[in-house]
């Protein structure tokens, strides 16, 4: 597959991670009355007055710099946070619209590294040529003072856990891991932990936006990002310019609810790619039908939860493993023939194929140590949204709808979104409705099989936003934009150079 096409499709492969880890994708916090008046305008003025000092960095033609934040918007003189901001300028030729900021989603992912490796490479060159590309990584996200829970050999372990367990030892063994990890985040990261909220990260971008020197923000968010841009808009809209929210979440669901939801996605997903695999000759699970390629899954799972096989190091590959490593490639359908021959491979009883797609979507390095993706994920997610299970009863009385949603993933997820159960740190937020009144035009994109943000949450993000458009891709995989429909493309990029939105409703194949 091609190198640059799968460090996006990894980028943004971050909205249900919440599902394998902490199981609570973030809904959000409805803006304070206090950090959005005159007097907060008042206390922030330091933050807005800073100066950025920009010095070369990374690749060529890449700037980086550092900004401070409040810790704690409730209180501005409570202390900073420092937030790690990169650049590379306009191209040209044409005249600089402005910069435009880019988050590839999590919560959790690098939006430097995004950038870095793909969107000021990879994005259309008549957008680079006139636009600033700009990422910040969020608070307690990779080098924005990131939050930390578990060393390298610890999180392997923690991967390992059995997620779908058969007894009360395992049950217990699971619940214990997910306490275990809670308390390492808070013993590591307890002073950042309670301020990683999306409001808060929002308004760091506004802070970022008249740094940069620009009225309005435009923004290009994935996923989780999509959530981080309507939370902007609704906050600021006034300055809410030119926003592209694609493969967007719903901010007025419930922790449980999106965990359900994202579960369907993930069958839905799955289904395209077994639909496909009974048509190919090298089809692991059968060539026969989408229910016996599910049988054929199902029986690997159960196969490694009593056996796991080995992988050519010291992990073994287990049931765990193996699920996150097929997730992994439900995200595009470029990856599904990379996943039939690790797939055929796991059954021959080298793990080592699986086990390389899960490593990638947890960023592990080969070294053994992890980027903080799944550390700053569940520190986002708990905080944003009220856990869906505060205990293993909960989950058991839950398991039938999950599994109703996925004979194949169910299980294993209803009792992954036990992990915010644990938390030591109370959620802020709550799920509500997102409408951004006063803002120009937002375009909302949804895939309709998309795995991890369900079509459904686009069409209810679009209503929701006062202005919002949507624009549709029918078609597999996790979100649209760059992934090969000239209609998409072209619908988004006339947006973001011109200004002008495509017809609501529009759809593109």
């Amino acid at each position: 597959m091609d190198t640059r096409r799968l460090l996006r499709i990894f980028a943004t492969a971050l909205g249900t991670a919440g599902l394998l880890v902490s199981g609570c994708s973030s809904g959000g916090s409805a803006p304070s009355a206090s950090a959005t008046g005159s007097a907060a305008t008042e206390e922030l003025k330091p933050y807005y007055a800073q100066k950025l000092s920009w010095r070369d960095c990374g690749a060529e033609g890449f700037q980086c710099t550092t900004m401070k934040a409040p810790l704690d918007y409730e209180k501005p003189d409570g202390g900073d946070v420092k937030l790690a901001v990169s650049r590379k300028k306009a191209t040209g030729p044409g005249k600089r619209i402005g910069s435009l900021l880019v988050n590839p989603g999590g919560p959790g992912g690098s939006a430097i590294g995004y950038l870095q490796g793909y969107a000021a490479i990879g994005y259309p060159a008549q957008v680079r040529a006139r636009y600033d590309m700009v990422a910040i990584d969020p608070r307690g996200v990779a080098r924005s003072e990131p939050v930390e829970c578990l060393t390298g050999k610890e999180m392997d372990a923690y991967t390992q856990v059995d997620q779908t367990p058969d007894d009360k030892a395992e049950i217990a063994e699971l619940d214990a891991s997910y306490e275990k990890f809670a308390e390492g985040c808070e013993k590591r990261s307890g002073k950042i932990l309670p301020h990683v909220s999306t409001a808060e990260t929002a308004r760091d971008m506004d802070i970022l936006r008249s740094l940069l020197g620009d009225e309005k923000l435009n923004y290009v968010g994935a996923s989780y990002g999509t959530f981080l841009g309507a939370t902007y808009a609704d906050l600021f809209p006034a300055r809410a310019g030119r926003l592209v929210l694609d493969g967007a979440m719903d901010p007025s669901l419930p922790a449980l609810d999106i965990n359900r939801d994202q579960t369907a996605g993930f069958e839905a997903a799955f289904q395209s790619f077994a639909a496909d695999c009974v048509k190919q000759t090298d089809c692991p699970l059968g060539t026969t039908s989408t229910a016996a390629a599910a049988t054929a899954l199902k029986k690997l799972f159960s196969d490694l939860d009593s056996a796991p096989v080995p992988t050519g190091e010291t992990r073994q590959l287990t049931e765990s493993l193996a699920t996150t490593g097929v997730i992994a490639a439900m995200y595009d359908e470029a990856a599904w023939p990379q996943l039939r021959q690790a797939v055929a491979a796991a059954q021959r009883g080298d793990g080592s194929g699986l086990l390389s797609l899960a490593d990638s979507y947890y960023e592990r390095e080969p070294n053994g140590k992890y980027a903080n993706l799944m550390f700053a994920n569940a520190a986002v997610n708990c905080l944003d949204l009220a856990p869906p299970f505060t205990g293993p009863a909960d989950v058991e009385k839950a398991v039938p709808d999950f599994e109703k949603a996925s004979p194949v993933f169910g299980r294993g997820f209803a009792w992954a979104a036990l992990n915010c159960g644990a938390w030591p740190v109370d959620p802020t937020g709550t799920p509500h409705r997102t409408e951004a009144k006063g803002a120009a035009p937002i375009v909302v994109v949804g895939t309709t099989r998309d795995p991890a943000t369900p079509y459904k949450w686009a069409e209810s993000l679009a209503d929701q936003l006062s202005s919002g458009t949507l624009l549709t891709y029918e078609g597999d995989g996790h979100t649209a934009y760059g992934r090969g429909s000239d209609c998409i493309d072209t619908a988004i990029n006339t947006y973001l150079l011109e200004g002008t939105p495509p017809k609501d409703g529009k759809k593109c194949s």
